[in-house]
């Protein structure tokens, strides 16, 4: 037997499903009833060396979902229930953002609108990328709330370059930009590791600001509670998660592979103590390059990492409900 079959039959899935989870598509956001909204930014500011090289990451996600579509609403053992507890609290799938990989000022602005359009709503924005600078302008269009926010970022580098490449706004320089944002009042960065492109002066810098910075190996060797434990309860929390703080042979689908990741379950226990100390405003997941990946493992990882991700906002917004 030499053809490809499509194991998704087997549990019922659809061969043609566009939207991820196959949950409903939203190509309006006016018009957007929901509590959470997915929304695919292939692109922000690319470096011109490499151009927008995670514009297909969105679409491989959605894909990577397809076989579990008509088993949705079953029971999910990683998040006690089914990841939607109710009907009214599904996410809706809002499809791709445009994009100019030679008007980065217009890809930022388009996602800075789309993001208000969302919170505007009263939902949740969840990003898919696209590479690490996607995060920069959903954090700037926060700002329109009036609140103040605790960012947790996730992430193998900590992205505080004020420039590379003669490049301010992209992917190295992400939390030094929102640590210039009046409503950014704190950082929380887990999860680095190894070689990035963080110079000895960019950590102090980081440190100086007031960042806390846990290491992928403090996190193996004392757990999660001391990154936690950060988050002033309550607080309003943006979630920034870059696909290479999973340890690469769950996630091989990036540019910068390397042992020493954070498993999946250490990751669902993270997410899952953000919600239950803070309100998860918005949250994107990128940096993952489909074309670096093996038979898919990586996108099944990463997808499934944002399902459980959904899973949590729901609860969150149910409790929210209740109160």
């Amino acid at each position: 037997m030499t053809e490809s079959v499509d194991l998704g039959v087997l549990f019922g899935a659809g061969a043609d499903t566009k939207t991820f989870l196959g949950l409903d598509a939203c190509g309006d956001l006016t018009t957007l009833d929901a509590p959470i909204a997915i929304i695919g930014a292939p692109c922000a500011t690319p470096y011109a060396s490499a151009g927008a090289y995670c514009r297909n990451g969105p679409d491989a996600l959605r894909r990577a979902t397809a076989p579990l579509t008509a088993n949705v609403d079953h029971f999910d053992f990683d998040l006690g229930g089914p990841v939607f507890p109710e009907a009214g609290l599904r996410a809706v799938d809002c499809g791709n953002l445009p994009f100019d990989e030679n008007d980065a000022a217009g890809n930022r602005d388009t996602i800075r609108k789309a993001v208000s359009a969302v919170v505007s709503r009263g939902a949740v924005p969840v990003l898919l990328g696209g590479d690490d600078s996607i995060p920069i302008p959903m954090i700037d269009a926060l700002s329109e709330t009036g609140r103040k926010y605790t960012i947790v970022q996730i992430d193998a580098h900590i992205d505080w370059r004020d420039s590379h490449m003669g490049e301010n706004m992209g992917l190295s320089s992400t939390m030094r930009r929102a640590s210039e944002m009046g409503h950014i009042e704190r950082i929380i960065q887990v999860g680095a590791r190894g070689i990035g492109s963080a110079r000895a002066s960019d950590v102090e810098d980081a440190k100086r600001w007031g960042a806390s910075l846990f290491t992928a190996h403090q996190l193996d060797r004392g757990g999660l509670a001391p990154a936690l434990d950060m988050i002033p309860d309550g607080s309003d929390v943006i979630v920034c998660f870059d696909a290479d703080a999973l340890d690469s042979t769950l996630v091989p689908g990036v540019i910068a592979r390397g042992p020493g990741g954070l498993s999946y379950f250490q990751t669902l226990d993270l997410l899952f103590g953000i919600a239950k100390r803070g309100r998860i405003a918005a949250m994107d997941f990128v940096e993952f390059m489909p074309e670096r990946d093996i038979d898919g493992m990586g996108a099944l990882s990463f997808a499934r990492v944002i399902t459980s991700a959904l899973g949590i906002l729901a609860r969150q917004r149910a409790t929210a409900k209740a109160v």
